[in-house]
């Protein structure tokens, strides 16, 4: 068998998250549907994570294995051909029989995109603050670098995930302005179901809120999703990176 690893960029608009649901339109259904058809094998196909409905991708990852070797730049034409035009396959590689997308990560990043003004052509990717445009983002960055670290982020994701370890290693997290955008980065080891939007929402009503750094630490403490802030919109989300 061979193994390949392929990047991958979709808008998340249109389909229910990666993951292949019941009665809903997925992005690894469509690209597993379209590998099938190309090569006539059934496949399995392995994303690195999945993202929630409406997330969008720049940087996601999955990998599949095939009987036989194939022409790469060929199979990538091919397979963007077959594709919906708001998935785009970006890359192609062999790797080894073992590697596994989602074990092998030592890392996974994601964007999210804030702006301060309306515009048409911004509101399918980003959340629009009005409030937020004269804010000063030392406070929160001060504010988000109390999460920099392993901690147990059961506050932060949904309550009826069935995952039991909310240990994460946070690795980073900024804001940073450009005009009247505001990019929030986000890297850690791993992420629970709706982690990053509900950090970036926790932080957003901390500082709207004027409250200090205390508040921040007890949302912590308590690992209870009810004292933390509401998840940001879908559509300002971006899978940004997964290193290997």
């Amino acid at each position: 068998m061979f193994n390949y690893k392929i990047k991958i960029a979709y808008d998340g608009t249109n389909y229910s998250g990666w993951q292949i649901q019941q009665n809903s339109i997925s992005v690894q259904e469509k690209i597993k549907t379209g590998i099938e058809q190309i090569t006539g094998e059934e496949v399995n196909l392995l994303g690195s994570g999945r993202t929630d409905s409406g997330v969008h991708a720049i940087g996601q990852t999955a990998n599949f294995h095939l009987s036989k070797v194939i022409d790469k730049g060929k199979f990538l034409h091919s397979l963007n051909s077959v594709i919906p035009h708001d998935i785009s396959i970006l890359d192609i590689e062999s790797v080894h029989k073992n590697f596994n997308s989602r074990f092998d990560a030592v890392s996974r990043s994601y964007i999210y995109i804030i702006t301060t003004s309306k515009n048409p052509f911004y509101y399918k990717y980003s959340w629009e603050i009005n409030w937020f445009k004269n804010y000063d983002l030392s406070k929160i960055n001060l504010l988000s670098k109390i999460f920099i670290g392993k901690k147990d982020f059961t506050s932060f994701c949904r309550k009826n995930s069935d995952v039991e370890n909310k240990i994460c290693d946070l690795k980073e997290f900024r804001w940073k302005k450009f005009g009247d955008k505001i990019f929030i980065y986000v890297e850690a080891n791993r992420f629970l179901h709706g982690m990053v939007r509900t950090l970036i929402g926790t932080v957003l009503l901390a500082a709207k809120n004027n409250y200090d750094e205390e508040l921040i630490k007890n949302i912590i403490e308590n690992k209870d999703r009810e004292t933390a802030g509401e998840a940001v919109p879908a559509r300002g989300l971006f899978l940004y990176k997964v290193r290997y």
